[in-house]
């Protein structure tokens, strides 16, 4: 099964590529794979972000899957425990379909890949840096698949 990281940001520190990298390179081996696509933030030039975040949006759609189960990441989306994430990825694995996670610029996700989205997740009530939210979504999906395995990562 395919995971997908849409994440809005191509210049990003370091240390944001080395964890990402670790956590996919762990589930390279497997039934599960985990793979970035990056999306180019847009113009923020002269204030308009509305604009900038419309542009990363139909990026953003382009760049999915036609048949993808689509999650968008959001401070008000729904908090899932480790083990709900991996009852949610072993259920879109029983219906054969790869998911797409996105997560958006600075100011967010678009709201038309929010519309999109079959599902709503939250990593936090916290508002987070978008770049530390792609290195979390990666440990998160390394730790549900490592349940799914019942390989010992996670010590619950």
């Amino acid at each position: 099964m395919r995971l997908l990281l849409l994440a809005a940001g191509t210049r990003l520190p370091s240390w944001v590529n080395a964890g990402y990298e670790e956590y996919a390179q762990r589930l390279s081996g497997g039934e599960y794979k985990l793979e970035l696509k990056e999306i180019a933030l847009g113009q923020r030039s002269g204030g308009d972000t509305k604009q900038a975040m419309a542009k990363e949006g139909e990026k953003m759609l382009a760049a999915l899957p036609a048949s993808a189960y689509v999650v968008a990441l959001q401070v008000t989306g729904r908090a899932l425990t480790s083990e709900q994430l991996a009852s949610f990825l072993q259920a879109r694995a029983n219906d054969g379909r790869d998911v797409a996670f996105c997560i958006g610029g600075p100011e967010g996700l678009a709201p038309a890949v929010d519309s999109r989205a079959d599902f709503k997740w939250s990593l936090s009530a916290l508002t987070l840096p978008h770049a530390l939210a792609r290195v979390m979504v990666a440990e998160a999906l390394y730790r549900a698949v490592s349940i799914l395995k019942g390989h010992p990562y996670h010590r619950a």
